[in-house]
């Protein structure tokens, strides 16, 4: 075993994907025992860079160094059984089975009597798997509980079987992809509370973020990516959040928005009286809300996820269900008023609602708001296929689909900057930047806009955040929700704080973030 200080060390490590060069002779090493952080624009080779760190891909040229020893993996599970490990920013779990299976899938303890039998016939000894897990559980303050399903667990408690997942495998090097994403400000303040608990027992952490201000505050060292090169590694002590922003995106970044003058408020666009949602003998997720948005406003929803605001989306997006009116009766069924755009509509479904115009930028990206195995074009015309520009009896208008995504494409600056690239192969940021554009190439009357920013760079942001006050400057209302609070301070003319399923106060632009801190976990 080599005495080197290091646990990682990237040496001039090149991979190109045909004429695309995503990481073009990248170095940095990793201390052992620190939680060390890469970071870098959407599309900058972070990820690649750790898929080539933990098997993935394999480096066209350049070295790998594990604790002082050059490494080559042809798999990831090459990569697991010399220690080190990967948590993906969507996470690895099949769903409907419990914590306990999807930890030993792969790596099963067998009963030692029986090792006269093929490795295949051999029984699983879940009493083996159970007492090592509640030793790992116990070591390492992690708490899952192991008979429980993955699809009944918080996004938070999954993400604690993912890193339990690798432990069990007696990982020492972790790699962690956007660990903090999906989670609730309480759920990253227990994450990061694991992660220095992991780093005193000795592990090694990499960590790929977009977030600033969690870099500074967790990370000892840092590298930062940008096209593919290292152009800046060092240690976070002193270093301030402008300083590393501009390093990121290698110019002068404005992380605070500039809020213009409010336009004159226009007619009511969104108004919800007396909503409520649930299903019988069971506790309302919506309860008894009123809000309403006008033009030329943004209104945001402020709250920990988890209290209504999936379930007031959902009823958003597609009233009908909720309301009965629908083919087949939803479980959840709602009542109140709900008035868009001057109609009541309680009977409307998604499709004539967009017709009226209404765009929304969902939640899960992924699971609502694009077809990941079809190209830049056909994602940009979800929603528009039908416009006159776009099609013509019935047939696509190739060349101004073509054209009108394009165009887009160079606005909002997606990368790669090619409209029959496939929306699976682009990084999280460059999804986003992909539906927003959609949804504002619309130009609708009314945006309902979720975690517009989830998992989306410095750059992006800043960029993101300009397109939405443009759209308020335009007359348009905005209803937005999002879970991260210096965002929801930053834009919103009016804040409603949403905690267990009604609104508990309502702020005007300006309001103390402590207060609103305190309103949202339920205080006043």
């Amino acid at each position: 075993m080599s005495n080197t200080p290091y646990a990682v060390e990237m040496r001039g490590v090149t991979k190109a994907f045909g004429s695309l060069v995503a990481n073009d002779s990248v170095s940095f090493s990793v201390r052992t025992g620190t939680i060390f952080a890469l970071v870098g624009e959407n599309g900058a080779g972070k990820s690649t860079c750790m898929n080539l760190l933990y098997g993935l891909f394999q480096p066209d040229s350049g070295t790998i160094h594990i604790r002082g020893e050059q490494r080559t993996w042809r798999s990831p599970r090459e990569a697991i059984r010399a220690g080190l490990g990967m948590v993906h920013q969507h996470f690895m779990l099949a769903g409907p089975h419990s914590g306990l299976d999807n930890i030993i899938l792969g790596d099963e303890p067998e009963h030692k009597g029986w090792r006269f039998l093929p490795r295949w016939a051999r029984p699983i000894s879940r009493k083996r798997a159970i007492k090592d897990l509640d030793d790992l559980i116990t070591k390492h303050q992690i708490a899952v509980n192991l008979d429980q399903s993955v699809d009944a667990m918080p996004v938070g408690v999954q993400q604690r079987l993912e890193i339990l997942k690798l432990l069990y495998r007696n990982a020492g090097i972790l790699i962690l992809d956007e660990p903090t994403a999906v989670l609730t400000p309480h759920e990253t303040e227990a994450f990061f509370a694991s992660l220095h608990h992991l780093k005193e027992q000795g592990k090694t952490i990499i960590i790929i973020t977009h977030k600033l201000r969690e870099v500074l505050s967790h990370a000892d060292d840092l590298a930062v990516l940008r096209g593919g090169r290292v152009v800046a590694t060092r240690s976070t002590a002193g270093l301030t959040e402008q300083e590393l922003a501009e390093l990121m995106v290698g110019h002068a970044v404005q992380l605070i928005a500039k809020v213009p003058p409010a336009p004159e408020r226009g007619s009511v666009a969104l108004s919800c009286q007396n909503l409520s949602l649930g299903s019988r003998g069971s506790k309302p997720r919506l309860n008894n809300i009123s809000l309403s948005v006008r033009g030329g406003e943004i209104v945001g929803i402020a709250g920990v996820e988890g209290n209504g605001q999936s379930e007031l989306l959902e009823l958003l997006a597609d009233p009908r269900l909720y309301f009965g009116h629908g083919e087949g009766r939803h479980r959840l069924t709602a009542s109140g008023d709900l008035i868009v755009l001057g109609h009541d509509v309680r009977s409307w479904s998604a499709a004539r609602l967009r017709d009226q115009g209404v765009s929304m930028v969902p939640e899960d990206r992924h699971r609502q708001g694009l077809l990941l195995e079809q190209d830049l074009t056909q994602n940009f015309l979800l929603g528009l296929a039908q416009e006159p520009q776009f099609s013509q009896f019935g047939w696509i208008r190739a060349k101004a689909a073509t054209r009108a995504v394009t165009e887009a494409i160079t606005e909002f600056d997606i990368r790669p900057k090619t409209p029959s690239a496939l929306a699976k192969g682009l990084s999280g940021g460059n999804q986003q930047k992909l539906v927003i554009a959609r949804e504002l190439a619309r130009q609708p009357k009314l945006l309902i806009c979720a975690q517009p920013t989830r998992g989306v760079d410095v750059g992006a942001i800043e960029f993101i955040h300009q397109r939405l006050l443009e759209a308020r400057s335009q007359g348009m209302a905005v209803l937005l929700i999002s879970s991260s609070l210096e965002e929801v301070l930053a834009l919103s003319d009016r804040i409603l704080v949403m905690y267990e399923g009604h609104f508990i106060g309502e702020c005007e632009r300006g309001v103390d973030e402590a207060h609103l801190g305190r309103l949202m976990g339920g205080g006043s």
